[in-house]
């Protein structure tokens, strides 16, 4: 398979505005997608020029409890799906036909007018999507808001707003490194350099 990267994760939210400003204005992400009507929204913020994060908003769901990076959790969880980029259609219909050889369900193809989807499971029943550019519809490019009711701040517009957000003040400090898996990873990728 071709893969071209993670196209979006699609994360959710009970406050859009609040997500709009850090996601958008303290990060710097554009919003280049904003689509919705009353009760549903799905704003999706530009990571690289072929990679998102998005966000649903769901009233009523509550923040998962804070927890260290990589550790198990039990309850709620703030994860919808993964979407992997791909580069044609042609891509899709290949993951599909090879989804259903190996008994995995996969979804007909989805045309949601900037990208062609197709949706399975992981052997987890992790919900993954698979998702093809629309090469006439460049969101990136060109940003839209079909969103019939946004939010305030999706009216501002899809450029950042840092001014919103403290800066830090004085040079730029110089923060220490953690070694994490550093030794680890690092031997292992000597052990195979040529």
């Amino acid at each position: 398979m071709a893969f071209t990267g993670i196209n979006h994760l699609a994360m959710v939210t009970a406050d859009m505005d609040r997500t709009v400003h850090f996601w958008r204005d303290l990060l710097g992400m554009r919003l280049v997608v904003g689509m919705g009507h009353p009760g549903y929204r799905h704003y999706f913020f530009e990571i690289t020029k072929t990679d998102c994060i998005a966000f649903f908003e769901w009233p009523g769901v509550e923040p998962v409890a804070e927890k260290d990076h990589g550790a198990p959790v039990k309850g709620p969880a703030a994860f919808d799906h993964i979407s992997f980029g791909v580069g044609r259609v042609e891509e899709l219909h290949r993951l599909k036909d090879l989804l259903e050889a190996n008994d995995f369900w996969a979804s007909e193809l989805i045309d949601h007018g900037f990208i062609i989807s197709l949706y399975s499971f992981d052997p987890n029943n992790i919900p993954i999507e698979f998702s093809c550019p629309v090469a006439d519809c460049d969101v990136h490019a060109h940003p839209i808001m079909i969103d019939s009711h946004p939010t305030r701040a999706a009216l501002e517009g899809s450029e950042p707003r840092g001014e919103r957000w403290r800066r830090p003040e004085g040079p730029a400090v110089e923060h220490e490194t953690y070694p994490g898996e550093a030794h680890s990873v690092r031997a292992a990728f000597n052990r195979k350099k040529p």
